[in-house]
């Protein structure tokens, strides 16, 4: 396109040495004075330097650093008391931040960790109650001198423990059974295990069993 311009500038200077009509000679002088212009703006853009590729910025990786993991000291020493309807714990421990203390309640467990305490980290936890919790009224109160867990119990009642423990207490089925229940069984192994004696002996024992003379009849067994 340059090379256009300045060809097209030539032949208008060499129209304006000929041209004697003024008006001819305005059109040629102001067509000389655009492409003029023209090949000046062509000049200063091809002058620019080139323009640097841009430097790809890094990106940051996603990947979040691994927090190192948190060591707790096992408080397994407290006190604790109740009513029909709440359990209070007391954890005895000084300088607590209320902000650093974490309490996770859930309907049969109970696990409080305690951070930033002179350097040490703290863990108070029960995996299992003895009976179920209501865990969204539970709270704790953070004090100068402990921490006091309150449990607001499912069901009214006492808790024989904090702590959780089968009931020991199960019926005896050997005493629901009836005692002549057993002599029978016992005589049917004897029958079926003994000679032709043993087993005449068993049946008239077990005939007279029937018609209440078992305690004299069983004598000779």
């Amino acid at each position: 396109m340059a090379e256009e311009v300045v060809l097209d500038l030539e032949e208008l200077r060499q129209l304006q040495n000929i041209a004697k009509r003024p008006r001819v000679l305005n059109l040629i002088s102001s067509e000389i004075c655009n492409l003029e212009k023209l090949r000046e703006s062509a000049s200063v853009s091809s002058a620019k330097p080139e323009v640097e590729p841009a430097v790809p910025v890094p990106v940051s990786s996603s990947v979040k650093p691994v927090s190192p993991a948190v060591n707790y000291v096992t408080l397994g020493t407290f006190s604790w008391d109740q009513d029909s309807e709440k359990v209070k714990v007391y954890i005895s421990l000084e300088g607590v931040d209320e902000d650093k203390v974490e309490a996770e309640f859930k309907p049969m467990s109970l696990d409080v960790k305690i951070n930033g305490v002179q350097g040490k980290n703290y863990r108070c936890a029960i995996p299992k109650l003895h009976k179920e919790i209501v865990p969204e009224k539970c709270k704790v109160l953070v004090k100068p001198k402990r921490i006091v867990v309150t449990m607001f119990k499912s069901s009214r009642g006492n808790w024989m423990d904090i702590h959780y423990k089968e009931d020991k207490i199960k019926p005896s089925l050997e005493k629901e059974k009836d005692p002549m229940a057993g002599i029978m069984d016992m005589m049917k192994n004897m029958y079926e295990g003994g000679d032709e004696e043993m087993k005449k002996t068993i049946a008239k024992a077990w005939t007279d069993a029937r018609s209440g003379k078992a305690g004299d009849s069983l004598k000779g067994l």
